[in-house]
Formats: structure tokens, sequence, C-alpha cells
């Protein structure tokens, strides 16, 4: 047995599911409203015999480690680690020998980061001039700083070391942690035993998307100009500062819920953003941004806002983030905040300034615009050179053709040049991308929702229903928009007479969740339903499937026809008229079984 299998003998699905979903029992399943679309009807199942779950507002579905994947946002290893301590189950027994030493010291610095923020937040509670700085200064309450573990180091040496070597741990897991330094005052006084790194600082601790502490961020209390203002953790086995998302594990329901993420500069920032009750609020380290961080947040939401600082460096870094942003897909805009230098200033103005800010937003590139039209001088020939520069090189690193073509045109207009004039300043290889024709990748039909759910429902019917493998006859794989459609559709074409044991067939192993889900629609859709209405039905969802795929279709061929060749523009009208044949066929077919069903 691997570490997944163990996983699912010991959880059920609808407990981990029910955690996020509230469900109700439907006969052998359960039901609610989806997570993932405002239905007011649930439409949501999950089948405890299946060990599977499917929304059908959504067309969604798999395991209860794709359902993790989906609330919240972790990649397939992070959600094997979160379900493994859930479960109960230790994953070092199923690695190498070297890897489980890894998840045993990764196992130790937790418990010794717990311990630590702990002995923090005692030391909090005990020293007036913090309590004063968090409480009245800040005008953070204690509701909040227990939620973020808010606390304070003492101003000894070692004074953490002690405590931590006293509970019987050792200084190299202390160093491993990133507790520990033999840099500083106090070392170089001639002490020679490992010191404490954080010390006489509010300590903020650094907590990973599960809320298990990692690290922590330490800001001076104290006026010393020489000293820097933060102190973090360096990068250790269980931080990376590349990776971390301060906040999220307090922001990423509410982030699911609004749809939209909100990224700020600071975590007092985000502390203060939370107490005020808008939660979507996250930070990075300083400002940062990489790739790791805009793909974590868009697994919970594409839509991606940034209010950082309105100083010189906060702005430029937003300019630096965007063409990372067009890499990962994210919809990336900027929030301006309208008074303050940050948000926890504007907050502490007036709450409600700040929510009406998160709200309001430009999309990245129209910022960016905005902005330099502001600086610039654009009737000078110098000022519209260094515009161009900007722009066009943030808009040359776009990946959607569409888009650059779009703000192509629309700094053309601005600058009152020619589009051809801004091509020629882009270079040769940004032309190729804005005229090329579409690659492999962009002649795939679609995965819209309304393909997704013909399909699935034409081939519940034809899994379930070795008599209505007919129509899976004339299907080619291209009109099928997912790859475990594919993969089954082949299967069934291939053995007319299988009946449904998918668990058992070796060339489906890898599509037996896909399967089981196909198998719970069927129940749900068309349990009670005879094989004549069977047989209309799937006439209907196969010419609708066809439908979606030449649509599809003749809109990537009409793109192609503004740069084809005589030949190639003929090639392109001859597949516009096979399309058209291949949808006249399959609604003939589709006709043909409405009029049956009507004389039967």
């Amino acid at each position: 047995m691997d570490a997944v299998e163990d996983i699912k003998g010991r959880l059920n699905i609808e407990d981990v599911v029910g955690e996020y979903v509230h469900l109700k029992r439907a006969g052998r399943n359960f039901k609610g409203l989806s997570p993932f679309s405002n239905e007011k009807t649930p439409s949501f199942m999950v089948s405890p015999e299946k060990q599977i779950w499917h929304d059908f507002s959504s067309g969604k579905g798999g395991n209860m480690f794709s359902f993790v994947m989906e609330m919240e946002g972790l990649d397939f290893k992070g959600t094997l680690e979160m379900l493994a301590r859930k479960a109960g189950v230790d994953l070092s027994q199923y690695r190498s020998g070297n890897s489980g030493q890894r998840e045993g010291l990764k196992k130790r610095l937790h418990e010794i980061l717990e311990l630590a923020t702990k002995f923090y937040q005692i030391q909090f509670s005990k020293n007036q001039k913090t309590l004063e700085y968090v409480f009245k200064r800040r005008k953070i309450n204690k509701e909040t700083a227990l939620k973020f573990k808010i606390g304070y180091a003492p101003d000894g040496p070692a004074a953490l070391t002690t405590f931590l070597l006293k509970k019987g741990y050792k200084t190299e897991d202390l160093k491993s942690a990133g507790l520990t330094t033999q840099r500083g005052p106090a070392y170089r006084t001639g002490r020679r035993d490992p010191v404490d790194m954080f010390r006489g600082r509010l300590i903020i601790p650094l907590m990973d998307s599960f809320g298990q502490v990692i690290g922590f961020t330490a800001r001076i209390l104290s006026e010393d100009p020489n000293a820097p203002k933060y102190i973090n953790t360096s990068q250790t086995l269980l931080y990376d500062k590349s990776r971390h998302v301060f906040g999220l594990h307090l922001a990423k329901e509410a982030i699911r819920k609004s749809k939209f993420a909100v990224v700020v500069e600071g975590n007092m920032d985000v502390i203060a953003s939370h107490q005020a009750n808008v939660t979507n609020v996250v930070a990075t380290a300083g400002t940062a941004m990489t790739e790791t961080h805009l793909k974590t947040l868009g697994r919970l939401t594409p839509d991606v806002r940034i209010a950082f600082d309105q100083d010189q460096a906060g702005q430029a870094a937003v300019e630096r983030t965007i063409p990372i942003a067009a890499k990962t897909g994210v919809n990336l805009s900027v929030i301006t905040i309208p008074a303050g230098k940050d948000p926890d200033e504007l907050i502490r103005k007036d709450p409600k300034l700040w929510a009406e800010a998160a709200e309001k937003h430009d999309y990245a590139l129209d910022w960016l615009i905005k902005r330099y039209e502001n600086q610039l001088d654009l009737k000078s020939a110098q000022g519209k050179k260094q515009f161009s520069d900007v722009l066009l090189s943030v808009v040359g690193r776009l990946t959607d053709k569409v888009e650059q073509e779009h703000y192509t045109q629309k700094i053309a207009g601005i600058l009152g040049v020619s589009v051809d004039a801004l091509l020629s300043k882009l270079g040769k290889s940004t032309t190729l991308v804005l005229r090329k024709t579409p690659n492999k990748e962009e002649t795939k039909p679609l995965q819209n929702l309304e393909s997704i759910k013909a399909q699935n429902q034409l081939l519940a019917i034809t899994l379930m229903k070795p008599l209505m493998r007919d129509f899976l006859e004339k299907l080619k794989p291209e009109i099928l928009p997912e790859e475990p459609a594919r993969e089954l559709s082949a299967y069934l074409k291939a053995n007319p007479d299988f009946k449904g044991e998918t668990a058992k067939v070796k060339e489906l192993r890898s599509v037996v969740d896909y399967a089981r889900i196909l198998e719970l629609q069927f129940e749900e859709l068309y349990g009670d339903v005879d094989d004549s209405e069977l047989r209309y039905e799937a006439a209907r969802q196969l010419t609708r499937l066809v439908e979606n795929y030449v649509k599809t279709r003749k809109k990537i061929l009409a793109a192609q026809f503004e740069s084809a060749t005589e030949d190639r523009t003929r090639q392109l009208l001859e597949e516009v008229k096979q399309l058209d044949a291949l949808l006249n066929e399959f609604r003939t077919g589709d006709q043909s079984e409405s009029s049956r069903r009507r004389t039967s």
C-alpha cells in the first residue's frame, strides 16, 4: 500500500469535504451547495461508496485529494502532507532513508518553533513597553494579537536558547530552525556560545498555509538608527521567503469567497486589515513578489490586486511584478491608496476607506500607462521615447496575443504614432509573437463548461449502457475537451461489451476516479430514465458537444485568415466547409433520434 491509499483508507471523503461544505444525506450519497459557485439549489455530490465528489454546477470532480487542492490552493505534495497529518499517517515510512531523516528533522523544527512562539508570547504579556506599542500606538486589539501570535524577544543574549536547551533540544537544531546566530554585539564581546537571533524586538510569527510556524520577523522597538528596522529568519528547511505568503492561512477562505486576493507590502498591514474585517489580504517578504507567490495565490483566484506603498520603491515593485504575472496567467491589478502612505495608516484613519480602496483597482498595464502619462511630457520626442521604452518592455513579455495587440494600439494612440512604428521598436521577436499563426496549444478545443458537461453526460450514458455505444463510433478524440474522456472513449469503442468494472481494468487505472464520477452522474441524472429516453439524451448531448467544438474551431480558424497566404486561405476555407458538414451530419442524427422518440 502507498501513502495515498493509506490515507484514503483512514479518512472518509464525506468528513474531509464536510469541513468545507455543509452536507446532508441524500440516499447513499451526500449533497450540499457548491463551494465553487453561488448556487441556491444543492448540486454538489459526495459518494462515500465511490470515494469521489462531483459538482454539477461547475463540472469539477475527483477524490479527496483533488478537492483539498481546489479548496486550499495547494499542490499535490502539500495536500498529501496535510491529509497525512489529518489521518495520522507517517509519510517518512514511505520514503527512502535520507528522505525519512529529512522529514524527522522537519517535524523537530516545527516543535521547536511552536515552543519558541509560546515563549515569545509569554514574554510579550510581561513587557509593558511592547504592550503599549502594540495596543496603544498600533491600535491592535488582544483578539488580533492572539490570532497572529504576536510576541516579544527579551533583550538578553540567550534567553530563548537557554529555554530550548533545557527542553532537551540540541544547539544544531536551534541553528537549523533559524533561532540562533554567531554574529552581533553579544557574540563579538567574547561570548562563544550561540546567541539568540532576535533580541529586544517585537516578534511576528511567519506561518505556512496550514498555520504552522516556520519562522519569524522581528521589528525593532527602539530608535536606533544603526539597527535594521526588521530582521527575518534566514532561509531554513521550513522557511523560504521567495515562497512564503504571510497571512495565507487566515486569508484563503476569504480569498475563495471574494474571488480576489489583495497583496500588501508589510506584515503589520495584513494584521491591521484583518482586524478591520478585510480578510482576503496577504503580504510577501517586502516588495519582492516572485512567480511562486503568484502561482500560490493563483490556485485560489486568478484576480490578484497589489496595494504596495506609494513611495518609489513600492511603485517600482509593481512594475517588476507585471511581466511575472503575465507568465503565471494571473490577472494583476493595482489598488491606489487614496490617503496615507500604506494600508496600515489608512486603516487607522478610517477602516471603511481601506475596504472601499480594496474594491477599486486598475488593471496593472492600465495603471502603468496612467502613471507614466502623468510623469512624462508626451508632447516631446524624449517623453515619447521614455514612455514607449517602459511600456513596450512590458507589452513585449505578455503571453496573450490579443492583449499584446490591444496595448500596442492603445500606446500608439496615446503617442500619436503608427502601430507599425511601435512594432518595429518591439523588434522581430515580439512582432512574430503578435502576428504568428497559432501553435498546437492554441489549436486545442477550448475546455469550456458547456463542452465539459456535454462530454461527461454523453460518456456517463455510454459507460453505463453498452447498447448506447454506437454514439461514440463517429466521435473523433479532438472533439472531447479533456484527456480522461478521450482515454475512456477510446477504450469503450474498442470494447463495446465492457460493463463498467473500470477499477479492474489495467488500461483504465489512470481514469478510475473519472469513471466513478460518471457513474455518480448517471445515478443522479439518468437512474430512472428508460432506454428510449436515454437514446434521445445521448444524441442531444453528442450534438451539443459537436456544436461547441465547431464553434471553437471556427474562432481559431478565423484568427488565422488575417495573415494566411493564398494557399493557406484555401486550406482554411476547406476546413470550415468540413466543419459545417460535420455539424449537419450530427444534427441530422439528433433529429432522427428525436423523430424516432416521438413515434415510439
